[in-house]
Order: structure tokens, then C-alpha cells, then sequence
């Protein structure tokens, strides 16, 4: 069996890794080809080019690179079908992904499937329409989307998200990380600031500022500030003068697992987490750690989508729990002041979000078959 993967985001490359090994457990006769990052390589493929190419977010953002991400298009469709696989997976990246795909279709009856439903129920719900003309199959992280995927036309399968699936810190990895981190006993501030440059680069200085709002009544408190390796170096830059001592934690990509047992253990023992909006409210969630999410993007993109999103809550603990237990600042409500704010109601009761988060999780399938082999098995499974 030949499989082509298409990722472009440090999540999607997750998803995919554990994709492609519970492919390879079910079909060990396979081979891989494709674009992806650290853990997709390691299983099994060099990727055609840096995956960090197309971390691209915001509809303004995306501008200056329009004419290279063009190319990059051309080029990945032009390889999948010199590669002729039996199916192609893209995953997430639905802007890229969705135009190779496209691509793909008009010339070819290669097989698609998209890993990740777009958030239709959030914006711009034509997209489902339009994405069942060049996708034959979508695999969703959230339990509510298949309808939504199968109403205009596509088959779909709730294969439960890959956060259930991490193992809880234990006290002895929280002890072993504070003592290395130098940390002692120190009540911890988690700060994500996202993982890509544009936005670390929008929302770091905000995030400083409300930080150093946060602390100043709490010298005893420290920040750690988990990243990925290609903006490790502008996040230091920018926390090098937060208050907090900041340790900046970034993955080792020749011990992945020593990595991902830092974060987890970073994750632990914090006692509060600032983050970014996205899938890691749900890597909070499963340790258990109360957090505020914020976020904003460009003027002008704020101002487009103020007009196209139609739900009152970007964070998924939030969605998923059909609960508002998790605080945002957006856009506007993206501030210093807002933010320490927030920080300091959930600082005065950690426990209002425990609810939420339990229900997440159970929702989002833990304690089940991990979601990259129901995966894997769901594209096995509905092949021609």
C-alpha cells in the first residue's frame, strides 16, 4: 500500500505520526511519501521540504507568502502524482491541504481523505460543500462534527482526539522536572504563546505585560514557557525580560520522549497556564491544569471574522464540555489588563474548571483505543 501525507502544522504532525504507525501496524506491507515534521519522519519518510513553510494563520498573515505557498502547492500535487499512492491524506492545514487535494481530483481518482474537519460549526460553514468536492473521506477529532462532514456528502468517522491518548504527569516526573528546572517548590505560571512566528510575535509582548500585571503582588511565583524548536530562539528573546525568572522549555528532537515528558511534567506541575487559542486548551485539560486562553490576529482579519464566526467560544474545553468554564480575551478583549485580570479570578478558584476538563476528556474518547489506530483503521476500513 503507497500513501502520500500532507502535514503543515506541529499538530498535524502529531496526528499524522501516530496515523502512520497504526497504518504500519495494520498494514506492514506500506510505504510513505509526503511533507511532515519531526515525528511523521520518523516514521518512515523524508519530507519534501520544511514543514514550517506553510505555518501560516490569518487570512492578512498568509499575503506576503501567497506566491511561495503557491508553488509549494504545485509542487507537492506534482509529487503525488508521480508517487501515485492508493490514498492521500492531508492533515489539517485545510488551506493547503484542501488545494493539493483539489489538484489531485481534476486530474487523477486517487483517493482523498482530510484528517481533521474544518471547524465548520464555528465559520464559514460552506466550506463542508465545497471540501466534499475534492475530500471522499474526513476523519474528526470532535464528536460532534461527523454530521456536519456527512450532510454535504463526504463519509466521516469521530476517531477521538490524540490528547486522550498522553499519560497524565506523575508526581515523580513534577519532582524530577522541578529539580532539573531548578524550580524547588515555586508556584508555577504556564505561558504558551503560540507556535508559530507571527504569533508569538502578536501576542508575546502582550502576554509579558499581563504577566508582569499577574506577578506583581507574587514574587515568590515562576513562568515556564513551553515552545517549539523554529521560534525557540524569538521566545527567549522576548521573555528574557518577564518577571517570573522564565524558563523556556524546547523540545529535544534527539530524545522525543524525554521531550515530551518534560512538557507533561511542565504541564503538571503548573498551578495556572496563559495560552494561545487552540488544541492546547486540550493538552491543559488533560493534566488537569486551570488556564485563561487568549488570542488575537491583524485588524483586518479580526474585522472579517468577526462577520463570519458564529459561536460564542473559540476554546474546544469550552465547546466539547458545552460549557464557557474557561475564560477567553479575544481580539479586542486581547489586553494586558484583561488578561491579569482573568489570570487572577482563576487564581482565586483553580477548581471551577475541573468539571469541564474531566468532561472533555471523557467526551474526547479517553480510556478507549487511541485515536491513531481508530484512525488508521478508519481509512483501511473505507478503502474502495
Amino acid at each position: 500500500m503507497r500513501v502520500f501525507l500532507v502535514a503543515g502544522e506541529p499538530s498535524g504532525d502529531r496526528l499524522g505520526g501516530a496515523l502512520m504507525e497504526g497504518l504500519r501496524e495494520l498494514c506492514p506491507d506500506i510505504v510513505f511519501d509526503g511533507v511532515g515534521g519531526s515525528n511523521m519522519q520518523a516514521q518512515g519518510f523524508s519530507s519534501r521540504f520544511p514543514m514550517e513553510e506553510l505555518s501560516v494563520m490569518g487570512l492578512v498573515e498568509v499575503l506576503p507568502k501567497f506566491f511561495h505557498l503557491k508553488r509549494r502547492i504545485e509542487e507537492t500535487a506534482q509529487a503525488v502524482l508521480e508517487f501515485r499512492p492508493d490514498v492521500l491524506i492531508t492533515i489539517d492545514s485545510p488551506d493547503f491541504g484542501l488545494r493539493v487535494a483539489r489538484r489531485i481530483k481534476a486530474a487523477s481518482s486517487i483517493r482523498t481523505v482530510h484528517y481533521v474537519a474544518p471547524s465548520v460549526w464555528a465559520w464559514r460553514p460552506g466550506r463542508a460543500d465545497k471540501m466534499a468536492k475534492v475530500i471522499d473521506h474526513v476523519l474528526a477529532l470532535l464528536p460532534f462534527e461527523p454530521p456536519w462532514m456527512e450532510r454535504a456528502g463526504m463519509k466521516c468517522d469521530f476517531v477521538g482526539h490524540p490528547v486522550v491518548n498522553e499519560p497524565v504527569a506523575t508526581a515523580v516526573e513534577i519532582e524530577a522536572f522541578r529539580t532539573r528546572s531548578g524550580l524547588g517548590e515555586a508556584p508555577i505560571l504556564l505561558v504558551l504563546p503560540g507556535s508559530r512566528r507571527g504569533e508569538v510575535e502578536r501576542l508575546a509582548p502582550v502576554f509579558g505585560a499581563a504577566v508582569s500585571r499577574f506577578l506583581a503582588d507574587k514574587p515568590e511565583w515562576r513562568v515556564v514557557v513551553p515552545t517549539v524548536p523554529h521560534v525557540a530562539a524569538l521566545v527567549s528573546d522576548y521573555t528574557a525580560r518577564w518577571p517570573g525568572k522564565p524558563v523556556v522549555l524546547t523540545p529535544d528532537s534527539s530524545d522525543p520522549t524525554g521531550s515530551a515528558t518534560q512538557k507533561r511534567a511542565a504541564f503538571g506541575a503548573a498551578g495556572l497556564a496563559l495560552a494561545a487559542s487552540g488544541t492546547v486548551s486540550l493538552e491543559l485539560a488533560a493534566q488537569s491544569t486551570p488556564m485563561v486562553i487568549a488570542y488575537k490576529v491583524s485588524w483586518l482579519t479580526q474585522k472579517i471574522a468577526e462577520r463570519m464566526v458564529t459561536v460564542d467560544t473559540v476554546t474546544l474545553v469550552n465547546l466539547v464540555s458545552e460549557t464557557r468554564a474557561v475564560p477567553e480575551c479575544l481580539g479586542p478583549d486581547c489586553t494586558p489588563e484583561r488578561i491579569a485580570d482573568k489570570l487572577t479570578a482563576v487564581y482565586s478558584s483553580p477548581g471551577a474548571q475541573a468539571s469541564a476538563m474531566s468532561a472533555t476528556m471523557q467526551r474526547l474518547g479517553r480510556g478507549g483505543e487511541a485515536p491513531g489506530f481508530r484512525a488508521a483503521r478508519a481509512v483501511l476500513d473505507r478503502m474502495p
